[in-house]
């Protein structure tokens, strides 16, 4: 535990590592005072996730309807492979056109991790959110 003003804060121990899907509360994006309980993949460099107190997270949707033509998200259908790595319950999409970042002390808990290949095509996801060069092989 650490104090920050007058208020005593808990200092998150776990280390968490780009592809982790973990469970937050992820704001809205209409209003980020509002939060909805989803899960999420860690997209930050572990560098990073190393020593700060917060990652930066894309959102895991069960709307799949445009996941399929649209660069920016990332579909992973139930009962795959990647799906029971990731503890991924239903099809998902990741929406890497929907980050945000987020206290390690609010992370509820971490249910999986995406494979390398599944961290490749996320990678490209998040290159064609930005607007990047595409990674290569």
């Amino acid at each position: 535990m650490i104090r920050i003003g007058p208020f005593p804060r808990w200092r998150c121990t776990i280390t968490y590592r780009r592809g982790d899907i973990v469970l937050v509360p992820f704001p809205f994006t209409e209003d980020p005072a509002k939060a909805k309980r989803r899960p999420a993949v860690i997209v930050q460099a572990d560098r990073n996730n190393a020593r700060l107190s917060s990652v930066i997270v894309a959102q895991i949707t069960s709307n799949v309807t445009r996941a399929q033509d649209e660069p920016t998200q990332f579909l992973i259908r139930r009962g795959t492979p990647a799906a029971r790595t990731a503890g991924l319950l239903t099809d998902s999409a990741i929406k890497c056109e929907t980050l945000a970042t987020i206290s390690k002390t609010r992370i509820i808990k971490r249910i999986g991790h995406l494979l390398p290949e599944q961290m490749r095509e996320l990678e490209a996801c998040l290159s064609a959110s930005f607007d990047l060069p595409q990674p290569t092989s």
